[in-house]
């Protein structure tokens, strides 16, 4: 394997695959001006194509994307959501005509040294998803999530597993890659936070193999607000359960039995 992120020798076993894949590295972001260059620098260390959807920043986004040409820019006119963000990244990744598409987030809790070892997990197990985990192994114990988010992430991942048959350990990851051709089977309509909820009952529906790897569990500022009445938890947690639902309806899945989401 390179251990940069462009092209990316496979090492499957059998079957026809390319001789190099190529992968799209997509960060969606909104008034990130804090942490935007630093986590940028470090994403072209290990990345080769980068996209940066700027989801109708009004704070210098614009302008510090400036000082990066290298890195392809998408910008929504106004604050669509952070689906409409990843939603624009897996369009560009099959218009590019990319292999494999790797997301982050510009907050700081991806570590960008992990984007190679994303792709090359995705190449080695056959997997149409792989989904980090900050619950699969601990890094730094001294690090912990803020309680209700955790226990909101408890309580979805819990509807995914039981509803849908999975055996995830974390239902909002970021960090995470997907094959390019798998990109074609979404249909994302949820523009927010709640957008995972669909990628996942999607991906089921069309018989996806997910992987998880586990990630560090990073939290450098727990005061990041969602937005309106999601900064509420119970209304937040409703709001998943609504688009859980209507995911699950639309997809015309039956649900495995004890399923309670």
């Amino acid at each position: 394997m390179r251990g940069s992120l462009g092209l990316l020798e496979p090492n499957f076993d059998s079957g026809p695959t390319p001789a190099l894949m190529k992968f799209l590295t997509a960060i969606p972001v909104h008034n990130e001006e804090k942490y935007l260059e630093d986590v940028l620098r470090e994403v072209l260390r290990y990345a080769g194509d980068v996209l940066v959807v700027d989801d109708g920043s009004t704070d210098r986004t614009a302008e510090l994307l400036g000082r990066f040409p290298t890195i392809q820019v998408a910008r929504h006119p106004t604050n669509l959501g952070y689906g409409a963000g990843l939603r624009t990244a897996f369009a560009r990744t099959l218009e590019g005509g990319y292999d494999g598409l790797v997301t982050l987030d510009c907050d700081g809790q991806h570590e960008p040294s992990r984007i190679p070892e994303m792709a090359a997990k995705l190449v080695e197990t056959g997997a149409d998803i792989v989904s980090g985990s900050r619950y699969l192994q601990i890094f730094d114990p001294s690090q912990q999530p803020p309680e209700e988010r955790r226990r909101i992430n408890v309580e979805v991942t819990r509807w995914l597993n039981e509803c849908l048959g999975l055996n995830l350990t974390d239902a909002f990851c970021g960090f995470k890659a997907y094959r390019g051709e798998a990109l074609r089977g979404f249909e994302i309509t949820d523009l927010g936070y709640a957008m995972p909820l669909q990628v996942w009952v999607q991906a089921v529906a069309n018989g996806l193999k997910i992987v998880e790897t586990p990630v560090p569990l990073i939290y450098l500022d727990e005061s990041r607000a969602f937005g309106g009445s999601l900064d509420d938890s119970n209304f937040r947690l409703n709001h998943y359960r609504r688009v859980f639902q209507e995911a699950l309806q639309r997809a015309g899945l039956e649900v495995a039995g004890g399923c309670s989401g």
